[in-house]
This record gives C-alpha cells, structure tokens and sequence, in this order.
C-alpha cells in the first residue's frame, strides 16, 4: 500500500442546521457564493483540492502545511470582510481545522 504525507484542511460551517431553518434559501445561496467566490479561488491559490463535499463540510488535500495554514488564514481573513455586514445570528462562520496525516494511494 503506498502513503503520502499531506495536509487535510477540515472546513465546517458553524451553526449550520439553525441557519438552514431560519433562512434555508438565503444560507444555500450564501453558501455557494462563498463557495466561488472565495473557496475555490483560494483552493487554488494554495494549490488545494476538495477531496469531497458534504452539506456543510469541505475537506480539501493540500501538498504542504505551509500551505494549509496560509489557505484556512485567507479564508478566514476573508470570510469575516464578507459576513461584516450581517447581523451575527445570521452570519456565516466557518471552523478549520488542519490535520498532518499519511493519505492511502
């Protein structure tokens, strides 16, 4: 079995199920403007890739930490100028995590 050492960045969209039953339209929308807007453009800065998506989960495969860490700072950096101006029960945040971990081939 080969392995390869690479950076996982876990992204998560905090209170997720309460935004969806607030606004589920207006959340969904949100979402996938972040996700071209920002998301995949920075993935690709970085030179990151989504490994697979879920509702409101993203794991993405990054060839070093260096990398990650830069990524999830730019995200989040940018996330906070996008969200400014919603009132904070309505705001989308999203927690990161960064993982350093063998990946099965």
């Amino acid at each position: 079995m080969q392995r390869r050492l690479s950076a996982i960045v876990m992204t998560d969209m905090v209170g997720y199920s309460r935004l969806m039953e607030q606004d589920e339209a207006a959340t969904l929308s949100r979402q996938k403007s972040h996700r071209n807007g920002l998301i995949n453009p920075a993935l690709a800065n970085h030179h990151g890739r989504v490994v697979k998506t879920t509702g409101d989960g993203l794991p993405a495969e990054f060839p070093s930490v260096v990398e990650a860490v830069a990524y999830s700072a730019d995200f989040q950096r940018e996330m906070a100028k996008r969200e400014a101006d919603q009132p904070k029960d309505k705001r989308i945040d999203y927690r990161i995590g960064i993982h350093l971990d063998d990946v099965f081939l």
